[in-house]
């Protein structure tokens, strides 16, 4: 079905419901990631969105989800464990309600499941983290991300000389996944698995170029904005005018910001399962002003194609 035909029925299915409210209102609701669109009926129940999402390619309300409930639990688990992950940290169960928009003894059961299977902690404080358990599939994940992108990687190496970098957004750092050595006897090389600040790598910014201001502010708070070299940017006002300038050009720089005589410049992956960005990294004196007219094009030409396989990658899988 067309995206204009799940809309339709999300909004017959809203509109249609015995239960709905006068006051049902039916509205597109763009997220962060501006690839995902989906439909949303506001009453006094939210319905959050991946219900919304579910109810616009399937078309089924509430009352008609699976009699066993576990497609219904399951996406609830996951978006339990999501709202935990945005927060960068710890919530409480009424924290948890809000931010899910699901009853209390629905959260109070799934997280009662996710404490035992590992994925969710609980502290002294009866907050609620994410845990250990979860990291197995992470590193599963982005190995697996790392393995696709290497071959591209490869190809932007090809092209410009210098190290290509892959890298995803792993809580408030830029986690690097895959990486492909430049041509050059000397050559910038970042570890596999290594973390970096957000603020003062260009595959950071790449990264929370694709949030709103609020998020990236809310994640840096987390982090903070170190002083690195005497180029980092320190300051949040210039860094969102500055995240500004890459969504509007299309690719970030770091400008010795990460590292004393090293530059970067980086784009975002966008329709990636999560955020992610691509880079040069060389040493200052080669990464000049026309290396950067050319490389900026052939990464997002390798960003586009990323993208295009992780699409057939989904369309196969279902």
């Amino acid at each position: 079905m067309s995206l204009t035909g799940r809309l339709d029925a999300c909004v017959q299915s809203a509109e249609g419901s015995a239960n709905a409210p006068a006051t049902t209102k039916i509205g597109l609701q763009r997220l962060a990631r501006p690839d995902v669109t989906f439909c949303i009926a506001e009453d006094l129940h939210p319905i959050g969105p991946r219900k919304a999402e579910r109810v616009a390619k399937t078309g089924k309300g509430e009352a008609e989800d699976d009699p066993g409930g576990g497609v219904q639990s399951v996406e609830r688990a996951f978006e339990i464990l999501e709202v935990i992950a945005k927060s960068g940290g710890e919530l409480s169960l009424s924290e948890i309600a809000e931010g899910t928009h699901m009853p209390a003894a629905s959260i109070h059961r799934l997280i009662r499941t996710l404490v035992t299977l590992g994925y969710v902690r609980q502290e002294p404080s009866r907050r609620y983290g994410l845990a250990v358990g979860l990291i197995r599939l992470g590193d599963g994940a982005a190995k697996r991300l790392g393995t696709w992108a290497r071959p591209v990687l490869a190809g932007l190496v090809e092209k410009i000389g210098e190290t290509a970098n892959l890298a995803i957004l792993e809580g408030s750092h830029a986690l690097y996944v895959a990486q492909a050595p430049g041509r050059h006897s000397m050559r910038m090389f970042t570890e596999v698995g290594a973390r970096v600040h957000l603020h003062s790598t260009a595959v950071g910014k790449a990264l929370l170029a694709q949030l709103t201001d609020d998020e990236a502010s809310k994640i840096l708070e987390l982090s903070g904005m170190p002083a690195l070299t005497d180029h980092t940017i320190t300051d949040p006002t210039v860094l969102r005018h500055d995240l500004a300038v890459t969504r509007a050009r299309g690719y970030a720089i770091d400008e010795g910001e990460q590292e004393t005589g090293v530059s970067c410049v980086a784009v975002p992956v966008p329709g990636a399962p999560v955020l992610t960005a691509i880079s040069f990294s060389a040493p200052a004196p080669r990464l000049t002003p026309d290396v950067i007219r050319r490389a900026a094009p052939a990464l997002l030409e390798a960003a586009e194609t990323l993208t295009a396989r992780l699409t057939a990658e989904r369309a196969v899988t279902g």
